[in-house]
């Protein structure tokens, strides 16, 4: 039986490519996205092969009723989880004394609590188990500042601190965690940026670097995976 991987945002940027590498290398998929459109796009696009299955369901995961209803769904398929990838988030520019009234608690919302609720949701089964990878999707603005960064460092900050405490919590329950930092990748967040497309990472490469840490051998885990482009940080 094929094995299931549950990746948040799987529509765009690096879910979509970690969501297409795991399906080749013979994962289902349990995946999500605002858009339901996008997400049967994406499902036809990956079952036009007729092999493994892909199971969408629309959900805003900054919303704590929605990433319960998810957990939920994901659940009532009755398979264990083996990979869950915490990749949803939001970048608002900013700089902390000057940013507008909110942006805080939107991208804590988005890209902290989704994980944090989510992880929580579906980690028993991985423990009754002994086995499974949790990844969480952070960037190198969670351990390096920078300006008009604002929450949204404050946000990838926090989320690199509750990948740690994973870590150290599930590690004697065979449970491996994963942060991935990647720096400046081609996604829809640099739209509108006058930059050449070859000063950015491809999202095909943080996935590859994604699926190679979870391909090691059960004795090893990969704590962090830091990525940066060639030519330094944008």
């Amino acid at each position: 039986m094929r094995k299931l991987a549950v990746i948040t945002s799987g529509t765009k940027g690096i879910g979509r490519a970690t969501v297409e590498k795991f399906f080749s290398e013979g994962f289902d998929i349990v995946t999500c996205a605002r858009n339901a459109e996008d997400l049967l796009k994406l499902k036809e696009s990956l079952c036009s092969t007729g092999e493994g299955e892909v199971y969408v369901r629309p959900t805003d995961m900054s919303v704590r009723s929605e990433v319960t209803a998810f957990a939920e769904y994901v659940k009532s398929l009755g398979r264990p989880v083996d990979v869950l990838l915490n990749n949803t988030g939001v970048f608002i520019p900013g700089s902390i004394h000057e940013e507008e009234e909110g942006n805080l608690e939107k991208m804590i919302e988005t890209n902290l609590y989704s994980a944090y609720h989510l992880s929580r949701a579906l980690v028993e089964d991985m423990k009754a188990r002994k086995e499974g990878h949790i990844f969480t999707t952070g960037s190198i603005a969670g351990f390096t500042a920078y300006a008009n960064g604002g929450s949204y460092a404050i946000s990838k900050f926090a989320l690199l601190g509750f990948t740690k405490c994973l870590r150290q919590e599930l590690k004697d329950f065979g449970i491996r965690v994963t942060s991935v930092l990647p720096g400046a990748t081609f996604t829809a967040s640099w739209e509108g940026v006058e930059l050449p497309q070859e000063r950015f990472m491809k999202p095909e490469d943080i996935a590859e670097a994604i699926y190679s840490a979870h391909s090691l051998s059960k004795q090893t885990v990969v704590e962090e995976i830091v990525l940066r482009p060639q030519l330094g940080d944008i």
